[in-house]
């Protein structure tokens, strides 16, 4: 080796050294500033205490809309705007029932009961019906329509707790709630109710979405809770021909105009590169929406006002965004994915936060091999602040309308063994959040977009 390419070579090293350096740096900085003059726990108490839950099209989710479009204005960010989206506006009613009627032992028994999102009502009339239990949708369409017509279908599939993440065990009962309500419909079912999506074992019904199938009829659906589900089980064992009362009051109002939310910091060398970090604003009516996604929407926000508070600049420009109506339509997802393809934008890379704020574990990665080859090189940067799980994964529901557009898809994955305890229940609220767990996420969220920033995709 002559003297010429000795010198290179140290220079090379120097330099490789140096930018490895610069990078602990910048890291270390970004933790201790969500630390230390953390602003997500107290952004996500008044977005919980002050404003409540935010169901897509009501007051509240347009009150969360000015607050999360101050808050932005507030820290500086370089430009704050609205994206219109039309949603949909479910209300739920005043008045929810679930009563076990002619059993031998007891008579009639109150059931706690919560109407599924998008639901329809079964009106001050309540309906009541023959009660059947099935395990799962295929077990349903076995029993034909001789057996099903005119009955209301208990879904009493419960999650399989062998998984270690526990979103996997959601995944794998969630059909019933999503589809089994049109499923049972086509075979005559009058109602349906459904176990609650949780492995808990409580009295607290689980809401969320169901997807009506417009080549079926509408019929009224709940979910019942852990505890009750087993009890009206056990009861219909006891009971040849048992029946259940529903009352509810849901219906569907017309579409109404809501936003999403969207803050920038301009890149300073690749402005017309985007890395997108965000939650959704809408939630649940039942808790506060505190975990889902309250967390993961104060989590966006503090990611990028971290580089604003610090200084580190960012090459390429960063948006966090607010999606609305991830819970009962992703309207707001679909939309941002709209126009950014109508506009041409590059998004290199979109990171959401939709698992509640529990202490981060790592990234779930939705890429090509090659791409998570490169942010698992990155492990050793991040492993001092437990950021060890760099695995393939979902990304998250309102940037997967993203994927055609070649762009890099990324979920937090935060401790899931709680998660679905509170999750789409009245349990979901501000008091359940750790302020230091909430604050890891939001700096484990601004680590891997300063990484994705500087070393690019």
């Amino acid at each position: 080796m002559n003297k010429f390419s000795l010198a290179v070579l140290v220079m090379l090293v120097f330099t490789f050294v140096s930018q490895a350096q610069k990078h602990e740096q910048n890291l270390r900085t970004i933790f201790d500033e969500a630390l230390t003059n953390g602003q997500s726990y107290p952004m996500l108490k008044y977005l919980s205490l002050s404003i409540g839950h935010r169901l897509s099209g009501s007051p509240s989710a347009a009150a969360a809309v000015e607050y999360t479009r101050q808050q932005m204005e507030s820290m500086g960010f370089d430009r704050v705007y609205l994206q219109e989206v039309m949603v949909p506006h479910w209300v739920r009613g005043n008045t929810e029932v679930g009563r076990i009627v002619g059993a031998k032992s007891f008579g009639s028994k109150d059931m706690k009961v919560t109407a599924l999102g998008n639901s329809v009502g079964t009106g001050s009339a309540g309906l009541l019906a023959e009660v059947i239990e099935v395990q799962s949708l295929e077990a349903l369409e076995s029993l034909g329509k001789k057996n099903v017509e005119g009955k209301i279908v208990f879904f009493n599939r419960p999650l399989d707790p062998k998984h270690i993440h526990t979103g996997h065990a959601y995944g794998g009962a969630g059909d019933q709630r999503v589809n089994g309500p049109s499923v049972a419909a086509k075979y005559g079912a009058v109602a349906v109710v459904v176990r609650s999506l949780t492995l808990a074992l409580d009295d607290v019904p689980h809401t969320g979405t169901l997807i009506y199938d417009p080549e079926a009829p509408k019929i009224p659906a709940v979910a019942i809770s852990t505890i009750g589900a087993n009890e009206l089980s056990k009861t219909l064992k006891a009971n040849k021909g048992l029946k259940f009362y529903i009352e509810t009051h849901c219906e569907m109002l017309p579409d109404v105009l809501s936003y999403n939310v969207i803050g920038e910091l301009t890149g300073s060398e690749l402005p017309n590169e985007y890395i997108v970090v965000g939650g959704h604003l809408d939630s649940w009516d039942v808790g506060d929406g505190s975990h889902d996604d309250g967390a993961g929407c104060v989590q966006a926000i503090e990611a990028v006002r971290i580089f604003k508070a610090t200084g580190i600049r960012p090459k390429r420009t960063l948006r966090a965004v607010m999606f609305m109506n991830e819970e009962n339509g992703l309207r707001g997802g679909k939309e941002y994915a709209r126009v950014a393809k109508e506009k041409g934008e590059k998004h290199v890379a979109a990171l959401e936060s939709d698992s509640g704020g529990f202490t981060p574990r790592g990234f779930g990665i939705r890429s090509t091999d090659e791409v998570l080859t490169k942010i698992q090189s990155w492990s050793d940067l991040l492993a001092p602040y437990d950021l060890r799980k760099l695995v393939k994964g979902y990304g998250g529901a309102d940037i997967n309308p993203m994927e055609d557009q070649g762009t890099v898809l990324i979920g937090l994955m935060p401790d899931s063994q709680r998660y679905f305890d509170y999750h789409h229940t009245s349990e979901d609220t501000f008091d359940k959040v750790n302020k230091r767990e909430l604050e890891l996420g939001a700096a484990s969220m601004a680590a891997l977009i300063y990484l994705i920033d500087q070393k690019g995709l």
